[in-house]
């Protein structure tokens, strides 16, 4: 099935568990989108090192850290898998709650999700997903600039997450909701290639 980068059909996790692996998708309110290609090394480097620093800033801890591309649920109520509408593939998520967890992935909301921004999908996860995201609980989420070398912050306080927090990709941030977890930005950074 070759679907647009978004179709008029409402789709659910049952129609998504039926289309070929090699092409991925998202899907948010029943609308299927197409994402884009692998992501390239600059999104890889950054997403990789943000989960290799809460891998470490979390060991012994009963939290558990993912890196995308994995399955996460968001169910409206109660509905069966195959039911829900809303399936999504964070670059870099924690969940606290060991019970969200099963062999298809993440049922329910992440407690802190990071999205690592690319062209050609930034407009996507800075305005459909951070309403996503804020609609089902998601306590924290950050939007990762690596070109601008930009973080935007969102806390969910009373159920909305309200003016972002702005900084530069430097120092260190310390995530909210998690305090053990501090990311260190100058470490990531060396550790990009020279030309990035």
């Amino acid at each position: 099935m070759a679907l647009a980068l978004k179709d008029s059909q409402h789709h659910t996790y049952g129609d998504y568990l039926s289309w070929p692996d090699e092409v991925r998708y998202e899907l948010i309110d029943g609308d299927a989108y197409l994402m884009s290609p692998a992501p390239d090394l600059p999104h890889q480097y950054v997403a990789g090192e943000i989960y290799c620093q809460t891998a470490n800033a979390l060991l012994g801890q009963p939290y558990r850290v993912f890196i995308g591309p994995l399955d996460v649920r968001l169910p409206e109520q109660n509905e069966a898998d195959e039911q829900i509408d809303t399936v999504v593939q964070p670059d870099v998520l924690v969940v606290c709650d060991g019970n969200k967890l099963d062999k298809r992935g993440v049922r329910g909301a992440p407690d802190w999700i990071v999205e690592v921004l690319s062209p050609s999908t930034a407009g996507h996860d800075q305005i459909k997903k951070r309403n996503l995201y804020e609609r089902h609980g998601v306590r924290e989420y950050w939007l990762v600039h690596p070109v601008d070398r930009v973080l935007t912050v969102y806390r969910l306080q009373e159920g909305e997450y309200g003016k972002p927090e702005l900084s530069q990709l430097e120092g260190e941030t310390q995530v909210g909701i998690l305090p053990e977890i501090v990311i260190r930005w100058d470490e990531l950074a060396a550790r990009l290639p020279n030309d990035y």
